[in-house]
C-alpha cells in the first residue's frame, strides 16, 4: 500500500495574478538543487490522523507557524516514488524570514558514522505561478493548474 502524505499550498491573490509559498528541503542532499527540487509543506498522515489535522501539523512543523483559515481541497496526487499526496489550498500571507523548520538527523558525511541535524526545510518563498512550476516538484505541478482553475485565474505559463 502506498505511503500517504497531506500538504497545504499556501497562495496570495493580488487581483486575478496569485503568488505560491513552497518550501526547499533542507539537508545535504538537496543543498544544490533548485528547479524541480521545492515542494509544498506536507507530511505524512499518522495512523489515526485525518488529512486536513495532518497537513496543518506538517505545515506548523516545517514552517514554524500555525496555518489558520479554511482549506480548499485540491484532491490527491501521485509522486514518482509511488506516495499519495492529499492537498489543500489555503490563502495567506507568510513572512518567509519567519520560518523555523523542525529538524531531523542523519549520518553525514556517508558513513563516517557522524550524526548531524539538518532542517527539514531550509527556506521557504513565494514565486509567481510561472516560476512555481519550474521550482516545483514535477508531480505537484498538477496542484497549481487546480488552484488556478479553482480561484479562475488564468494559466500564467509563459508562452
Amino acid at each position: 500500500m502506498a505511503k500517504r502524505s497531506a500538504g497545504i499550498l499556501m497562495y496570495r491573490a493580488e487581483g486575478r495574478r496569485l503568488s505560491i509559498l513552497l518550501v526547499h528541503p533542507g539537508g545535504p542532499f538537496w543543498r544544490n538543487k533548485d528547479a524541480g527540487a521545492w515542494s509544498i509543506p506536507k507530511g505524512e498522515i499518522g495512523e489515526e490522523e485525518d488529512a486536513v489535522a495532518a497537513a496543518r501539523r506538517e505545515f506548523e512543523e516545517e514552517l514554524g507557524i500555525a496555518p489558520d483559515g479554511e482549506l480548499m481541497g485540491l484532491g490527491e496526487i501521485r509522486q514518482k516514488g509511488g506516495k499519495i499526496v492529499e492537498a489543500f489550498a489555503l490563502e495567506g500571507d507568510l513572512d518567509t524570514s519567519r520560518i523555523v523548520s523542525n529538524r531531523f538527523e542523519c549520518e553525514w558525511p556517508p558513513r563516517s558514522g557522524r550524526t548531524q541535524s539538518f532542517p527539514e526545510v531550509d527556506r521557504a518563498e513565494w514565486f509567481s505561478l510561472a516560476a512555481a512550476r519550474e521550482k516545483l516538484l514535477e508531480s505537484q505541478c498538477a496542484l497549481l493548474d487546480r488552484l488556478s482553475e479553482a480561484l479562475g485565474c488564468p494559466d500564467q505559463r509563459p508562452l
